[in-house]
């Protein structure tokens, strides 16, 4: 599948900043340790942004590990069959060393000896004169449009002129070489030349296992969860019915020691991951990318990222790994990325690479014995195959999945009363429908406290059901519409006279009038399910 062009988005470019509010202002997303600063790549849940995340965490559990692809059948013709683990965050420290991270999880940073912040290299860019290679430079940060603002403003004072688009131009520090950085403003520096030359950086956070732990006692948090599938491949084959083709799902926790962590919960240093490993045989192998690739870009259609905001990309030859047949990304249009994309999953075509390098450094075998494979004995019956099997990759962010929800579903209509909602797929909302009485009194809170009671019985397990009394009507229906709930059911005046409700629609803000008894089969039919 060749890469999609990024196109710059038809559609206006909505706020970060709005986005950002609205999620705290509603209890989606809070910096860590916020009252006492915060703490830099670490992002809490409010009760909103917990409910919706476990909505987005449980869809992928279902889909990928209870009825793996919606019973739809593989490229064997067979129903696809994943298995579930759950790993530990610190492994024995010689598992990093056989993955690789130890010595290749490296990241390029400078730092700036004047205000003593750290970058990653290669996402700096540097703004100078166009053609001008001699000059003073200034650097922003990638996607940080008020810095590269007030690049741009340093550099017309430096120049002496007003410089516009065509007048300058913004390229890599790391393209620059160690020559120029005597010439290069940071950030937030005010005199050139206090970059620091690039150097390797390890992204694993440390730990010592032990009450009196020294330098020999050295573990690391994972930086990802695909190696305790690895280390378990062979586990999981011994102990359960499974046979290849099949896959093994885990969510949880990883951590990466990020350089510059930014863009909200974008790049973070904790962040939580939903990764599939699927061992399948090197002939099979293609054509499971193939399917993992495309059921996957599916899956993120049906939570509600459609249309010109999501798009996959198919790497090219030079941007693959070293071990790696085939990737590719699915993208997502962030307000932070635009007209670009930022990763939400990538699906990697991995070959034998990890179960090669566990089997020679821990002396283990973790060959795959096949009896329905091989050359035919004298019966006409198989000799059966070993071999490593090949895995195809799909690994998500939660965390990302989150933000890209959020993102899309940030919607603003000036012609409303309130002119922001959240436009969440009913699946993902985290609140499902409120049910309010029009005013506190003749009745109508007792009828609604009993339709709330109904649906919190049959719907309470997906989601919160809401009710509330207090302030206007549609101040509460403006608060419904920022939580991204879909529906809210008002009983009023006319409900006592024939036993009907108002349901109102948050996406349109339209009204209709439904019998009470008929509101939980219409809520099971928006909702989809049973």
């Amino acid at each position: 599948m060749s890469a999609e062009t990024q196109t710059a988005p038809t559609t206006p470019a909505k706020s970060m900043d709005d986005i950002m509010s609205l999620c705290k202002r509603r209890g989606f997303v809070f910096q860590a340790s916020e009252i006492y600063g915060g703490i830099n790549g670490f992002w809490d849940y409010g009760p909103l942004g917990a409910q919706l995340k476990k909505n987005l965490r449980d869809k992928w559990w279902r889909d990928m590990v209870m009825n793996p692809c919606a019973g739809d059948a593989g490229p064997n013709g067979a129903p696809v069959r994943n298995v579930a683990l759950d790993t530990c965050i610190i492994q024995n420290p010689r598992v990093w060393e056989a993955s690789g991270h130890v010595a290749g999880f490296n990241d390029p940073m400078v730092d700036c000896r004047e205000s003593k912040a750290r970058y990653r290299a290669d996402h700096l860019l540097v703004l100078k004169p166009a053609g001008d290679h001699d000059g003073q430079m200034y650097a922003y940060v990638e996607n940080d449009d008020a810095q590269r603002a007030t690049a741009l403003k340093k550099l017309s004072k430096y120049t002496k002129r007003d410089l516009g688009g065509a007048d300058v131009e913004s390229v890599s520090l790391v393209s620059l070489g160690d020559e120029a950085l005597a010439r290069i403003v940071g950030p937030d520096a005010s005199e050139p030349g206090t970059l620091t030359a690039p150097r390797a950086f390890n992204l694993m956070f440390k730990t010592y296992i032990g009450a009196t732990a020294g330098e020999d006692d050295v573990a690391y948090l994972r930086p990802e969860t695909a190696q305790g599938i690895f280390l378990h491949f062979k586990n999981v084959v011994d102990t359960t019915r499974v046979k290849l083709p099949f896959g093994i799902a885990q969510t949880g926790k990883s951590f990466r020691n990020e350089v510059t962590p930014r863009n909200f919960t974008f790049r973070s240093r904790e962040f939580e991951q939903m990764e599939l490993e699927f061992f399948c045989h090197p002939e099979e192998s293609r054509a499971w990318y193939e399917f993992w690739r495309d059921w996957r870009m599916h899956w993120w259609e049906s939570v509600g990222l459609k249309g010109e905001n999501l798009i996959l990309r198919e790497h090219d030859a030079d941007e693959l790994s070293h071990y790696s047949d085939a990737t590719s990304d699915i993208e997502y249009r962030f307000p932070f990325t635009s007209p670009g994309f930022g990763e939400l999953e990538g699906i990697a075509h991995r070959g034998c690479f990890d179960l090669n390098a566990h089997q020679e450094h821990s002396k283990q075998k973790l060959e795959y014995f096949d009896p329905t494979r091989g050359e035919l004995a004298k019966n006409g019956q198989p000799k059966g195959e070993r071999y490593l099997p090949h895995v195809i990759e799909p690994s998500a962010g939660l965390d990302r999945g989150v933000l890209a929800i959020l993102c899309e579903a940030y919607t603003r209509d000036e012609s409303r009363p309130s002119p922001e909602f959240m436009k969440l797929h009913p699946e993902m909302a985290p609140i499902k429908a409120a049910v309010f009485p029009l005013v506190n009194k003749d009745g109508m809170p007792e009828v609604a406290s009993r339709l709330h009671a109904e649906l919190f019985r049959r719907f309470g397990m997906l989601g919160a059901i809401e009710t509330d009394a207090k302030q206007s009507i549609g101040k509460r229906y403006a608060r419904m519409d920022e939580a991204g709930c879909p529906f809210c059911f008002t009983v009023d005046g006319q409900t006592q006279e024939d036993q009907t409700v108002t349901v109102r629609d948050r996406d349109s803000g339209g009204q209709e009038r439904i019998n009470i008894d008929a509101v939980p089969g219409f809520l099971s039919d928006k909702l989809g399910v049973g």
